[in-house]
């Protein structure tokens, strides 16, 4: 894995859409991703945004995405099935613990759950990636 210049994992140039429904935590991790070197070309803050923005028809184009599993009373399921039917890597950043029963179906994929420091969800979305 390449290190960032101040000693973390790189996403130098890594295009990442990022899903997250509380403003505050969408701006942490818009900053923390950015300051790994990734570009952030998406910010969604409802499933409706982050559906149009993964749609296959008419996607923008990202290497991997960060998703909160609730963005409301909804869960970005749909989002990640989305997704994986176009093989683009994501990670799901969540409160949800990973044994709780609504993120059954994801266990397979990359689960860090909030809180964690910078570098666990910086490693985790690195690790996606198709190496």
């Amino acid at each position: 894995m390449t290190k960032s210049k101040n000693g973390g994992i790189s996403l130098d140039g890594v295009r990442v859409l990022i899903v997250e429904d509380d403003p505050l935590l969408l701006l942490d991790l818009e900053l923390t991703l950015a300051g790994a070197g990734a570009v952030v070309v998406g910010l969604c803050q409802t499933l409706d945004e982050a559906l149009r923005r993964s749609n296959p028809i008419d996607p923008i184009d990202f290497a991997v995405a960060v998703l909160d599993f609730r963005l409301g009373d909804e869960t970005a399921s749909a989002v990640a099935h989305c997704l994986e039917d176009r093989g683009v890597p994501f990670v799901f950043y969540t409160g949800q613990a990973r044994h709780e029963p609504s993120l059954a179906e994801w266990r397979h994929c990359p689960i860090v759950e909030k809180p964690s420091p910078p570098q666990a969800l910086i490693s985790a979305v690195k690790a996606a990636l198709p190496h």
